[in-house]
């Protein structure tokens, strides 16, 4: 669920496949399980009220066994960006599908103000409401018990050669980079889960 970060917009890299990350993810999982059902709802240029309104309830009727929700990075791009507001707006949608037992996975998402296609003089307010995007949703995680993939701070981030050519998304390197982090955690998740479930202290 999301905005275009969900979608997995992203210029091709040569050496990478050109797929997006959600959908990546989605095919491991698959190749796992076969009978798992993967959607992607994400759509490019949606706020994350927008997401709440249309994609919430689509959600829901999936009965999900595992959720990723990326979104509010669009909301970014605007000065009068409000991160207590957009960050209620996740919350709601993270809370009801934990409500469902439904395994949640929250992103903060790689800081697009390091892109060198990002002007100057927008650079330093975009990444400030980036990191407050990336504050809310790590606290969001933290109260609901989220598998979180912390891609803010993430040393990739620095690298000049994973965004695209419009300086506000990851490309297939930064796709592949996200994919891999989150498959650990699910692992690690998975790993915890079944050592829980058979008696085996952590």
């Amino acid at each position: 669920m999301g905005d275009s970060v969900a979608e997995g917009l992203g210029d091709p890299v040569p050496g990478y496949p050109d797929q997006p990350w959600a959908d990546r993810i989605g095919a491991e999982l698959v190749w796992h399980q076969a009978a798992l059902t993967y959607h992607n709802l994400g759509r490019r240029n949606t706020r994350a009220a927008h997401v709440r309104a249309t994609q919430l309830t689509r959600a829901l009727e999936c009965a999900p066994d595992l959720a990723l929700v990326a979104c509010g990075g669009y909301d970014t791009l605007v000065a009068a960006f409000d991160a207590d507001r957009v960050g209620a707006e996740i919350r709601t949608i993270v809370t009801a599908l934990r409500e469902r037992d439904c395994t949640v996975i929250t992103v903060s998402m790689i800081d697009g103000s390091r892109s060198p296609q990002v002007p100057d003089a927008f650079r330093d307010g975009f990444g400030r409401r980036l990191r407050d995007l990336s504050r809310v949703t790590q606290a969001i995680a933290h109260d609901l018990g989220t598998l979180h993939i912390d891609l803010f701070d993430h040393p990739v981030g620095s690298a000049s050669d994973i965004f695209s050519a419009d300086g506000r998304h990851a490309n297939r390197r930064g796709h592949a980079i996200a994919a891999a982090e989150a498959i650990r955690a699910i692992g690690a998740h998975l790993g915890t889960t079944a050592a829980a479930e058979n008696g085996i202290a952590g």
